[in-house]
């Protein structure tokens, strides 16, 4: 396969808001990135660039004519797997009580991409690349580090994931988190699943993207600072130090610096 990214392995986050330019100020200047609103025949989507590469994406929640969507969905990182069979993989999903909720659609000479509900109610998407395979930096300060999928079943998660992508899973044996379950490509972890039981009571079902930093308390008080919210304050845990965050507009995330063995994405 080209590119750096193999099959089943995250590659990509995006985040959907009414305000793309407030997001895009709130998250330049809390993680050093430059954007700005894209051209017209994407939309407007904004790819964020850290120290010259891509790291992300933005852009505006928008019906596909372009009209204001009533009710405006939810604002949400989106958590992008790759895959090297788009089409494929679609059946795989329906045939293990996935659901395509959008898609397939192709993005330019970019690449090609679906949207999917796993059967536990999580969204993901689904890219298969083109020219662009995707993050370009990840496991630096301010780039992507690791993705977790929270979900009230994870052996109903395990089985579907490792049904429609090249990937196995298995509990973790580092001492502390023997409750977290270890998404795995080629035997190494790439990302993890987690029990909602876990978290506070009524958190939906979803995949979480972690962002690397220096300093998570650092950024906790400049999040805060910039009208961002705290879901859950630093703390230190097994992997290393993390807190979990909102964007003004409500977007969910996670800070974490790394304990000095890394799980990365």
């Amino acid at each position: 396969m080209n590119g750096p990214y193999k099959p089943g392995t995250p590659c990509w986050i995006d985040l959907m808001v009414p305000d793309q330019q407030a997001a895009l100020d709130f998250y330049c200047d809390l993680f050093g990135w430059q954007g700005e609103i894209g051209p017209p025949e994407t939309g407007g989507y904004s790819v964020c660039h850290l120290k010259g590469k891509p790291v992300a994406g933005i852009m505006k929640a928008s019906n596909p004519d372009g009209s204001v969507p009533d009710p405006m969905p939810p604002t949400v990182w989106n958590t992008y797997l790759t895959t090297d069979n788009l089409d494929g993989t679609l059946k795989a999903v329906t045939d293990a009580g996935g659901t395509v909720v959008m898609g397939p659609a192709d993005v330019m000479d970019l690449g090609r991409m679906a949207f999917i509900a796993d059967p536990t109610g999580a969204t993901f998407g689904l890219w298969q690349p083109g020219t662009f395979d995707g993050a370009g930096i990840v496991n630096e300060h301010g780039a992507l580090n690791w993705n977790e999928l929270n979900t009230g079943d994870v052996p109903a998660a395990a089985a579907f994931y490792t049904a429609v992508l090249p990937v196995t899973t298995a509990r973790s044996t580092i001492p502390g988190a023997e409750f977290y379950t270890e998404y795995k490509v080629d035997g190494r972890a790439v990302a993890g699943m987690m029990d909602l039981a876990q978290l506070p009571a009524g958190v939906p079902p979803h995949w979480m993207a972690y962002f690397r930093v220096d300093s998570v308390d650092e950024i906790q008080a400049a999040a805060e600072r910039a009208g961002g919210s705290v879901m859950a304050p630093a703390f230190d845990m097994v992997a290393g130090r993390m807190a979990v965050l909102a964007d003004p507009q409500g977007g969910v995330f996670s800070v974490i610096t790394p304990r000095a063995v890394d799980q990365s994405a």
